[in-house]
Order: C-alpha cells, then sequence, then structure tokens
C-alpha cells in the first residue's frame, strides 16, 4: 500500500504484508506522517482519496484519519477511472521492478526490497512530469509552490491504495 501525493509524485507512505487490510493502510499512514513532518508538511485538512474497499472505510481508517489527524476522505466512484495518479505509479512500479519481486521469497526479504525501491523511485527516479527531477528533488525545489500545486480548489491531495506488488 502507498500513499502518493498527486503534484510531487511523493510516495510519503507505503506497506507491505501478506495481505491488505486496515492495519497495513495505517502502517502506510505512519509512516506518510512521519515524512510530511519531517518535511515540515502540514497534513491536517489534507484530502485522501482512494477506493472504496473496506480497509478504506473501517472505524480504524476512517477514525484515524477524519477525527483524530483531521483528514479529509475522498472515495473513488468509480473504481481505478477516479484515481489516474495512483493507478499509474502502481502500474509503474510493478512493471519497472517485477523481476526483482519475483526473486524474493520472504515478506521481510519483499519489505527490504520495496523500501529500496521506494528510496529509488523517491530520490533517484526522474520524472517527465517534474521537469526531469526526482520526487523529493521536485518537492524540495518547488515545496511552497508544489503545496500550493497540491492544494486544488484550496484543499491538499494524496492517495492511497494497494498496489498489489507481487501480482
Amino acid at each position: 500500500m502507498s500513499i502518493l501525493g498527486h503534484t510531487s509524485k511523493v510516495v510519503f507512505g507505503w506497506a507491505v504484508a501478506g495481505r491488505a487490510n486496515t492495519d497495513l493502510a495505517l502502517q502506510a499512514w505512519t509512516r506518510a506522517k512521519a515524512t510530511f513532518q519531517h518535511y515540515n508538511i502540514a497534513f491536517r485538512d489534507l484530502i485522501m482519496h482512494h477506493d472504496q474497499d473496506s480497509v478504506y472505510t473501517s472505524y480504524a481508517w476512517t477514525g484515524q484519519l477524519l477525527q483524530r489527524d483531521h483528514v479529509r476522505l475522498s472515495y473513488a466512484l468509480n473504481g481505478a477511472k477516479d484515481n489516474p495518479e495512483m493507478e499509474s505509479f502502481n502500474g509503474h512500479f510493478k512493471s519497472e521492478n517485477l523481476s526483482l519481486f519475483l526473486e524474493v521469497t520472504m515478506l521481510d526479504q519483499l519489505q527490504s526490497l520495496v523500501s529500496e525501491r521506494i528510496d529509488y523511485y523517491n530520490n533517484v527516479r526522474r520524472h517527465s512530469t517534474l521537469a526531469y527531477l526526482a520526487p523529493f528533488d521536485f518537492l524540495q525545489r518547488h515545496q511552497g509552490d508544489t503545496m500550493r500545486a497540491e492544494w486544488e480548489g484550496g484543499r491538499k491531495t494524496s492517495s492511497c491504495t494497494d498496489p498489489d506488488l507481487i501480482s
């Protein structure tokens, strides 16, 4: 599971497990909050956009984001068509790393590999939509502009979904 900034393309948080569930989503969110805090990015009133899977409609998820962290939730009504940024990330991440994913045999190896690949994605991999900068380079260079751009209609946006890393 990953949490992706729509404008900056930064993977702010992620988590990997044997199956997708609310605990996994909350692990990704905890990691995202640490990243937001590290980069001095306020996440209060951020809009978290995702599908209507039970992971994201559970009391634990909605309670954490809505009540404790004051994040707004937006649900995709038409599945993947409502979240093209996340679907694009999932497709590229899986296709670029598939051969590496197929080599791991243990969950801890997969977690380590995903950590390395997310680090590469955020800090090294250049993106044509970001003027050929890595996401964190883009974020640091344009942090004020990026944060304003991520406020669509006065609201910040981010996405969360399950990338099915091993499928």
